[in-house]
């Protein structure tokens, strides 16, 4: 089974996911330039938002995502009374997890052809970000300490006799986290030690559905204490105001078996999705443009087959405001003219509902009078599977 997500979402001007050089990210669509915001950017934004931690952070439900492992291990040994020595040699090793197969740190440094020994890496963080669910930290420094215990301080405080390869192999489990955030969005680490999960969610970069027309704010600030005329500093900041189309997916079966077929925490998972896709807010930039805009069509389909649909094909020819139609009026009856020909083409097969700030009709979908009432609709046809 497949619940797809699908918003259309005005914002007033804003620099809401940069590139590089500080400008909100673009993409060329249909041969006009658009507006966009990265699929990193919005799943961060619902990982991190609101909804998501008074779901799921009192029952531990939640990852984090890091490469302080030390910081999170060295707490647990803590509180499991592992004495200073012995937590110190184990934590000193907790950056070399996710460096299997490579050079040790100390050969990197030394030039090509030298003989340097393998030694204990000097950093404390891990050289990738490690996406660990809270169930997992408890395991995870049980089985480093029954490690250091079985091998010794010596062999253990000597790389070249127990190499990290070897310490991750024993550490290696099969057991998933118990973390809906993982469990959405995946987790793929270089590492034996923890074991990869494919994510039941995926997510597409928002486009405008209009040609993108890029602004510049050229602005100054004045210093509050010179006498002098003019500005203390000058700068810019480049912008824009898009319409943007979103489109994200949940796998169902891939969800349950990621929570271990606990059904009642993928319900849970599924209807905070839908929330928290609906409400939670990039943060770039927002203390300098506030666009805190909501949704205006939120429409949510539920297909037995796992085919997925984009309709991001019914702003191939860009929306345009006319003096009858806004933006979104008019991006709303390209998504609806789209909807209904690609369905009735490939015979899509769903159950659909929607809520919007416009009356508006979408057929073959029922109308909920907020996104309470869609969440419902929701909640009740997953009852069912």
């Amino acid at each position: 089974m497949l619940i797809q997500i699908h918003i259309l979402q005005n914002y007033a001007p804003a620099n809401l996911n940069r590139d590089d050089t500080g400008a909100p990210k673009d993409a060329f669509f249909g041969g006009y330039r658009r507006g966009r915001i990265s699929s990193q950017c919005l799943k961060r934004s619902i990982r991190k938002s609101e909804v998501f931690a008074a779901a799921f952070a009192a029952d531990g439900l939640l990852g984090t995502r890091t490469k302080k492992l030390h910081q999170l291990l060295a707490a647990e040994l803590v509180h499991m009374n592992v004495d200073d020595d012995a937590r110190s040699d184990i934590l000193a090793r907790v950056a070399e997890i996710g460096r299997e197969s490579r050079k040790a740190p100390a050969q990197e440094e030394t030039e090509e052809g030298g003989d340097a020994e393998p030694s204990v890496a000097t950093e404390v963080d891990t050289k990738q970000l490690i996406f660990i669910g809270c169930d997992e930290i408890p395991r995870l420094a049980a089985a480093l300490l029954d490690l250091y215990r079985r091998h010794g301080p010596k062999e253990w405080n000597d790389p070249k006799k127990l190499k990290i390869d070897r310490i991750t192999a024993e550490l290696k489990s099969e057991a998933l986290p118990r973390s809906v955030d993982i469990a959405l969005f995946g987790r793929m680490t270089t590492s034996e030690a923890f074991e990869d999960v494919h994510a039941a969610v995926q997510v597409a970069h928002a486009l405008s559905t209009h040609a993108l027309a890029q602004e510049f704010d050229y602005y100054t600030a004045i210093d509050d204490l010179s006498t002098e005329p003019g500005a203390g500093m000058i700068g810019d900041v480049e912008f824009n105001s898009s319409t943007y189309y979103r489109y994200l997916n949940l796998h169902w079966e891939q969800l349950l078996d990621n929570l271990g077929q606990d059904r009642a925490v993928a319900r849970r998972a599924a209807l905070a999705l839908l929330q928290a896709a609906a409400t939670a807010q990039p943060t770039g930039k927002q203390n300098s443009f506030a666009a805190l805009n909501l949704p205006d069509l939120v429409l949510v389909e539920i297909s037995p087959s796992n085919l997925g649909v984009s309709y991001a094909n019914a702003f191939v020819r860009p929306a345009r405001a006319t003096a009858e139609t806004s933006l979104v009026e008019a991006s709303v009856n390209a998504l609806t003219d789209y909807m209904q020909r690609v369905n009735a083409l490939y015979d899509v097969q769903a159950e659909r509902c929607f809520a919007s700030t416009g009356d508006w009709c979408l057929a073959g979908a029922e109308r909920a009078s907020s996104l309470a009432a869609l969440a419902k609709w929701l909640e009740m046809q997953l009852q069912e599977v």
